[in-house]
């Protein structure tokens, strides 16, 4: 996925609002299978255990069998088909979840190689939000941030001042 370029900004805004919010005490269960981030986190000293590779939008097995004290999603959600059931199924009282924004002026993502890398979904900020308060998580701390390319034209100089990526920290909501 990373063979032509590797998203050094993408990890280093990632890992900082990792840090500002979950201890390395804490265990991690990573959506996604083991990925060049994922190894970062164990780098820095989390405990990170990753999905093996199940379709998480119809084999929730991981979330509800996993002892984690924090899920983390990073670009997850835009690929499933019901990012929602996923959400209630976490166990987990902490979330740390980033996603690409939907940009105005692009199509959404679809590799015409891997039908894993596809998205079905491309949130506006306050889609997430939703989304994640009709799951049961109140949001505690956001961030944003642009992802600027070296090419010439119109969408790069966009690309400039249109946030890309979206960042939460979330907690469930204890239900009385």
């Amino acid at each position: 996925m990373y063979e032509k370029t590797f998203p050094s900004k993408r990890f280093k805004h990632t890992l900082t609002f990792l840090e500002k919010h979950i201890s390395t005490n804490e265990s991690i269960l990573d959506l996604g299978v083991e990925n060049p981030f994922s190894k970062i986190m164990i780098e820095n000293g989390y405990s990170v255990e990753n999905t093996k590779g199940e379709d998480l939008d119809v084999d929730f097995s991981a979330l509800t069998v996993s002892k984690a004290e924090v899920v983390t999603a990073f670009e997850i959600f835009e690929h499933l088909l019901n990012p929602l059931t996923i959400l209630k199924e976490i166990k987990a009282d902490k979330l740390v979840a980033s996603i690409p924004m939907r940009l105005w002026f692009s199509p959404a993502y679809q590799s015409k190689t891997d039908p894993w890398d596809r998205h079905y979904h491309e949130f506006e900020d306050w889609q997430f939000d939703w989304l994640l308060e009709k799951a049961g998580w109140q949001i505690k701390d956001s961030a944003k941030w642009t992802n600027p390319v070296k090419k010439i034209g119109i969408r790069p100089l966009l690309r400039y001042f249109t946030p890309r990526y979206y960042i939460v920290y979330a907690e469930k909501i204890k239900q009385v």
